[in-house]
């Protein structure tokens, strides 16, 4: 999602197999649901609210439409998306939160059809830029107080910050812990996320924010969250030195399930799954 106005190498191709994708999407929620229509269709007038459930919501028709005319397209490559997509297609209708608001929004949200699909960017001008054009996303605005050249201080020196060690470990107005996101709406710190994508904020020079707080963060949710439930998280530009030496120490390198490219898919149990020492005994 940074370095917004690249176009990959083979851009025609990758938009026309992300609104295959898309399409594909739409179809089997349909056919999924063709008994149970068909069940239901000698009882229901012709144009009601039944017919409208099943029918492709806004934003999946808006992301035909882009990918399959736009040379812009995602930055992830076809095999990593395909990560992502095979567990969507699994878990979807679901709760997912998304790292990063860029010209893959379209499709995130359209692979998550009636499900919640939250968006979290750095940039105020740039979520006014998306919004003008794709009204159906929703989004809102993040801010980090970490920069990418405090990366090493920071994960040296958490251990001896009590607050930002579990269980005592929060997020929402957790000021004392530098890692933890702060600032975002009770939406996030009030949901549980079922899947969280972690493609931003910046992390490519040394003033940019980093991505160690929206990892610290990502862990904390996925611990926190209540019975025995398992989220996914993807972390994408793994192959930079902090990302990966982030999700080695908070994402835990025992709940990685796949890597493709420069992306990693973890597993993480709640709390209450934890029979391999316990959540106070520390993140992995």
């Amino acid at each position: 999602m940074k370095n917004r106005h690249i176009l990959s190498h083979k851009p025609w191709f990758l938009g026309f197999m992300i609104a295959v994708l898309i399409t594909g999407v739409i179809l089997v929620v349909n056919f999924a649901r063709v008994g149970y229509r068909s069940v239901l269709c000698s009882s229901i007038a012709p144009n009601s609210r039944a017919d409208h459930d099943f029918a492709a919501t806004p934003s999946q028709l808006l992301a035909i439409l882009h990918y399959a005319t736009s040379r812009v397209v995602p930055q992830q490559s076809l095999a990593e998306i395909k990560v992502s997509f095979d567990v969507l297609r699994s878990v979807s209708p679901c709760n997912f939160l998304v790292f990063g608001l860029g010209h893959d929004s379209l499709m995130w949200s359209s692979f998550n059809p009636r499900g919640t699909t939250l968006f979290l960017e750095e940039d105020p001008r740039w979520v006014q830029t998306v919004l003008k054009d794709a009204p159906y996303l929703r989004a809102h605005t993040a801010r980090y107080r970490t920069r990418l050249s405090q990366a090493d201080e920071l994960l040296s020196s958490y251990k001896s910050q009590r607050e930002c060690l579990p269980p005592e470990v929060r997020l929402r107005g957790n000021t004392r812990c530098r890692l933890a996101l702060t600032g975002l709406p009770d939406e996030v710190y009030d949901k549980e996320w079922d899947m969280i994508m972690i493609d931003a904020p910046r992390g490519y020079f040394p003033e940019a924010p980093g991505r160690m707080g929206a990892i610290f963060s990502a862990a904390v949710m996925a611990r926190r969250r209540l019975g025995s439930v398992v989220t996914h998280v993807f972390l994408h530009d793994v192959n930079r030195k902090v990302e990966k030496m982030y999700a080695e120490e908070f994402l835990c390198k025992k709940h990685l399930v796949k890597a493709v490219g420069r992306l990693w898919h973890f597993a993480i149990p709640a709390t209450g799954n934890d029979t391999d020492g316990g959540w106070s005994s520390g993140f992995c």
